[in-house]
């Protein structure tokens, strides 16, 4: 515990109980995805949900991306007005939030090419997990003010990560969306960048960009949302990899799901 607290900004009970909070329903989430109980978006739509994609209240995909990114980038926005003078890392954070949100609002709007649907309960489910993890990320910043500042700092390690997390996540849906020409819906097998190497490159380059937002931050909070969405974006991959095992014959087995040569 000692060696963790120079990395970590003391937790107080309020941001221990709402880390384990974010956590645990994130693993939960990845077990879910794993064992085939899916949200119900993308490829998954109507796939092992008990209820029929016909009879589901859903949205076209492009307008329930877009909301349900919407409030936690509102969110990151607010945050320059409701604690605007708090140093350094709280500002790197609440700029990393919100440029990351906005950037997948831009991307939902002019770079995914959609196949489908996505059912209204899992558009609100995902809505709140990033509403809520960004408030309080946020809030958790906000309580390290005056208290001592851990012993080894991350903050420009994170920054680093997060450039690259938030690069590499684009540029993967950017070779996402040119699998598809205009009207297509059909899946093909992705090429290029690491999905030479792993189903889901955006997933992983996902995670480094909330492992970012960790290190910058150093809260318990942080961290916990990270290694939660760790979990759940690999439950996550590794259905996305068998789904491409099922509909493809050529898809190469040795593709890993997220991180290359190991998971």
């Amino acid at each position: 515990m000692s060696l963790l607290m120079k990395f970590l900004f003391p937790p107080s009970l309020f941001v221990t109980a709402t880390s384990l909070i974010s956590f645990t329903p994130l693993v939960i989430s990845g077990l879910s995805e794993k064992r085939g109980k899916h949200l119900q978006y993308s490829k998954f739509f109507g796939v092992g949900s008990q209820t029929s994609a016909e009879s589901k209240i859903k949205l076209s995909s492009r307008a329930a991306m877009v909301t349900l990114y919407t409030p936690a980038f509102l969110a990151g926005v607010f945050s320059f007005a409701m604690f605007p003078d708090e140093g350094l890392r709280f500002l790197l954070l609440k700029s990393a939030i919100t440029i990351h949100f906005f950037k997948r609002i831009l991307e939902s709007l002019f770079v995914h090419k959609y196949s489908g649907e996505m059912a209204i309960d899992s558009m609100v489910t995902i809505l709140l997990s990033y509403l809520i993890s960004s408030a309080l990320m946020i809030f958790s910043q906000h309580l390290t003010v005056g208290l001592p500042v851990p012993a080894i700092d991350l903050m420009c390690p994170g920054i680093l990560l997060f450039s690259i997390g938030i690069s590499g996540n684009f540029y993967h849906h950017y070779l996402l969306s040119k699998l598809r020409g205009k009207g297509a819906k059909e899946y093909k097998i992705p090429k290029g960048g690491l999905f030479d190497f792993v189903t889901c490159p955006h997933y992983l380059f996902e995670v480094l960009v909330f492992w970012g937002f960790a290190f910058i931050s150093q809260t318990l909070n942080l961290f916990s949302f990270a290694l939660g969405t760790t979990f759940y974006l690999m439950g996550r991959s590794y259905a996305t990899r068998r789904w491409y095992l099922s509909k493809f014959e050529d898809f190469p087995e040795k593709v890993k799901a997220m991180i290359p040569f190991v998971f």
